[in-house]
């Protein structure tokens, strides 16, 4: 299955990374040995210049001949930047040369790279300038199953620069998020430990008081974690019943479209079901709907000729597929969607 070999290919880098960081010495040697693989499992052709192009000139106001390390061109126009360094180097303070190149081209995506660490660089904050700060970074030698997912919407034949400009912010933002709530589990802060009390205790909160509940406020933090983590452990090895098709058409009727969030990993599950039937039927085919109680992808924008649809709940995840039997299969990411591609183009090649 393509996303099983993808994720594998990648991780794959990612352990020769280690074995030969030791003995990559320069920054050519960094770009043929890490940066061009990496690239190349991204489904771009490295060695055609009309696609993947070194050394592309990006004049900076009165500097001629500036160039960038490579180009991703789309018709003949770059789509993405990128600037290359050596995986010796740091890549702290050396943004300003893209950040350079960035306003004089057509692209909307720039990447600073030293082989190991990748970061993905838009305008979000003030159009045609790239933001000083990445909205989304990854190690290759500490790839996170959930960073493959997003490395994925870069690969050539999945890639659509709208959908992803439209999931950076989120993706900026949580990131931020994270790094917030991991610093209050590790040590919280004043603020934080107040913040908290407020809704447990009425007395004032003075310096002792919020000294005395620091510990507790840690402590509780990374236990509702542990209890959350083992909640989803057992409802996905007990499993729940699945709701009957008439008790979803109920559900659908009274769905209120402003209650409803489309959510990252929906549509990840979206795009890696428009790959699955890329080479069986034209992708603009398929359409998503999105409601209370699952996640709808469709052919033809039709709800009679539905294809997959995806429930995210508490307490578990799952798909139902509209083949013969309504196969429903449990899933842990939106990338176990491939293990049943088969199905997929069967159910396509029934309703076409």
């Amino acid at each position: 299955m393509f996303m099983e070999l993808f994720s594998k290919s990648l991780k794959d880098l990612g352990v020769r990374l280690k074995n030969l960081k030791g003995s990559i010495k320069t920054e050519e040697a960094t770009k043929t040995s890490l940066i061009m693989p990496f690239f190349s499992l991204l489904g771009y052709d490295v060695f055609n210049p009309l696609e993947f192009t070194p050394e592309y000139i990006a004049d900076v106001g009165i500097k001629k001949g500036e160039k960038v390390d490579y180009a991703i061109l789309s018709d003949g126009k770059p789509i993405i930047l990128i600037e290359a360094k050596s995986i010796t180097e740091k890549l702290n303070k050396h943004d300003s040369q893209l950040f350079r190149y960035f306003g004089t081209s057509t692209s909307k995506l720039a990447i600073l790279t030293n082989g190991d660490e990748y970061r993905f660089y838009t305008d979000l904050e003030e159009p045609n300038k790239m933001d000083s700060t990445p909205f989304f970074t990854f190690f290759m030698s500490d790839l996170k199953d959930m960073q493959i997912s997003e490395v994925f919407k870069f690969h050539k034949t999945n890639f659509n620069i709208d959908n992803i400009s439209n999931s950076a912010s989120d993706l900026k933002y949580l990131g931020y998020v994270k790094t917030f709530l991991k610093s209050q589990v590790d040590n919280p802060d004043e603020e934080f430990v107040k913040f908290i009390i407020n809704g447990i205790y009425d007395g004032v909160k003075t310096k002792s008081i919020i000294d005395k509940f620091t510990p507790v406020v840690q402590k509780g933090f990374k236990s509702f974690i542990s209890d959350q983590v083992a909640e989803k452990l057992s409802s996905a090895l007990n499993g729940t019943v699945i709701p009957t098709e008439d008790v979803i058409a109920v559900v659908e009727t009274t769905d209120k479209k402003n209650d409803i969030e489309t959510t990252e990993e929906e549509l990840e599950a979206y795009s890696i079901v428009k790959f699955i039937l890329k080479d069986t039927i034209e992708p603009e085919r398929i359409f998503y709907r999105d409601n209370l109680s699952y996640f709808n992808i469709l052919l033809d924008d039709n709800i009679r000729k539905w294809v997959l649809r995806l429930h995210i709940n508490s307490s578990r995840k799952f798909i139902q597929l509209n083949d013969e039997k309504k196969s429903s299969f449990d899933i842990n990411s939106p990338f176990d969607i491939d293990k049943y591609s088969d199905i997929l183009i069967s159910i396509i090649n029934n309703n076409k």
